[in-house]
């Protein structure tokens, strides 16, 4: 790029390189302040991801045992338990809401699950494997524990993730786009009102040049006009002519200064 492109179109002025400097000084202190923000997002990151991952793999041990409660019902209260419950359960106990936490300026969603009312299915294998279907209840009820918790892992994971990247693309354009702008177009500023400065001593300079010589000249025609004066003076009071008087003059002044008399 060349260096036009690398500066802001500005007028060379006193108050125009002070606002320069007051936005370098901004566009630093929010290039600190973003990089400080994409540090703790990152370091959050990491944490969420160890998480998921911890997560995942209890996930899986917990499915398996969920899956072989259900098997385990099934077997010893039959198959017909399935209709049983879903005859006993009106609406969900198990419920999930959600909220916002505030993590360096980023707003990242969270799920709990609450338990909204009491259960209907306590008689359920009154009969015959009761034990094992309370069981079962209970592994999957840890089995949606974990969902939850994986759901506002994945969810942060993915906000954070975007947050990230759109805060290093922000640290990235204020260091290698904004603040290198600023500084060009700041030394520009200094070079031309250095170059201003150079113009205006030099032309100071020959003003004095020029009113120095201009008294000189102005003291040579007064020096002339008196001397002028001084002849027709001279020619007047003895009766010469002005020609003799001026060479009376010049040989005055002229005068050996050795000679006394």
């Amino acid at each position: 790029m060349s260096g036009q492109s690398q500066r802001l179109t500005v007028v060379p002025t006193v108050t125009m390189l002070g606002v320069m400097k007051a936005r370098l000084v901004g566009a630093t202190r929010g290039h600190a302040l973003l990089k400080k923000k994409s540090d703790a997002l990152t370091v959050q990151f990491r944490q969420i991801l160890k998480k998921i991952v911890s997560t995942k793999e209890s996930m899986g041990d917990v499915m398996k045992t969920s899956s072989f409660a259900l098997t385990e019902a099934k077997y010893v209260a039959g198959e017909n338990i399935k209709h049983i419950v879903r005859e006993n359960v009106q609406t969900a106990s198990l419920k999930v809401r959600s909220r916002q936490e505030n993590i360096a300026g980023v707003k990242l969603p969270k799920f709990e699950y609450f338990m909204d009312g009491e259960t209907k299915n306590a008689l359920t294998g009154l009969a015959r494997g009761g034990q094992q279907v309370q069981a079962c209840r209970a592994a999957y009820v840890k089995a949606i524990e974990l969902l939850v918790e994986l759901a506002t892992l994945q969810t942060s994971f993915l906000t954070l993730d975007e947050a990230i990247k759109t805060t290093n693309r922000r640290v990235n354009a204020l260091e290698s786009v904004v603040k290198p702008r600023l500084e060009n177009t700041i030394m520009y500023i200094k070079g031309e009102l250095d170059e201003l400065e150079r113009e205006d001593f030099f032309r100071l300079k020959k003003i004095q040049g020029y009113k120095r010589r201009e008294v000189e000249r102005q003291r040579e025609a007064s020096k002339a006009y008196a001397e002028e004066k001084l002849a027709e003076d001279m020619s007047l009071q003895r009766g010469i002519s002005i020609n003799a008087a001026h060479n009376m003059l010049s040989q005055a002044m002229h005068k050996d200064e050795d000679i006394i008399f």
